[in-house]
């Protein structure tokens, strides 16, 4: 049984690697920025009220991400194991999630953080050709992850559960390190 959360910067590829890790061990590839633009472009009540911050390059507010991850976490197909990807993005939610993985017995094995350089971020995310993806939004994206996000992984490093990759390599050879490190 693999639990993982995959943390890292906006573009330094997790989504990419949490996508062919979960191939591999078959669990489930669980992304909150996949779950939003699903329920953005449903036009559902949290993705209407979820738009109006992605527009602006915001973050979504904590508690319209915790009820679609417990949703998400309470379906049958997550029982053995599953990639959280882009959550927990800052301290409260990574308590919150720490209560929740041990209310349902399932506290995660590892937590992985790609680390990848600002530049190359900002080329890979230009690349994507996502509408709300230009060198402003990037930009302010970058800044609210280090505000943010950054002391997430001084709290999930002083649990000792944390495991840093160098996400700036081939595909392939990310794909190499991780399945080591999750091996290990």
């Amino acid at each position: 049984m693999k639990k993982l959360i995959f943390l890292g910067p906006p573009g330094a590829g997790k989504g990419t690697q949490a996508e062919i890790l979960a191939d591999f061990y078959q669990i489930p590839h669980i992304s909150t920025g996949d779950m939003l633009r699903q329920a953005i472009a449903q036009k559902t009540p949290l993705g209407q009220k979820a738009q109006m911050y992605v527009e602006k390059g915001e973050l979504v507010p904590d508690d319209l991400i915790l009820d679609l991850i417990k949703e998400r976490l309470n379906r049958p197909d997550s029982q053995k194991g599953w990639i959280l990807d882009g959550f927990p993005r800052n301290v409260s939610q990574a308590s919150f999630l720490e209560d929740l993985l041990n209310q349902l017995d399932r506290a995660a094995d590892r937590v992985i953080n790609l680390e990848v350089p600002d530049r190359v971020l900002i080329e890979r995310m230009l690349g994507r050709g996502r509408k709300d993806d230009n060198e402003e939004t990037i930009s302010r994206r970058l800044e609210i992850y280090r505000e943010r996000t950054a002391p997430v992984i001084d709290f999930y490093r002083k649990r000792n559960m944390l495991e840093p990759i160098n996400g700036n390599l081939s595909l392939e050879e990310v794909t190499a390190s991780l399945k080591a490190a999750i091996e290990n």
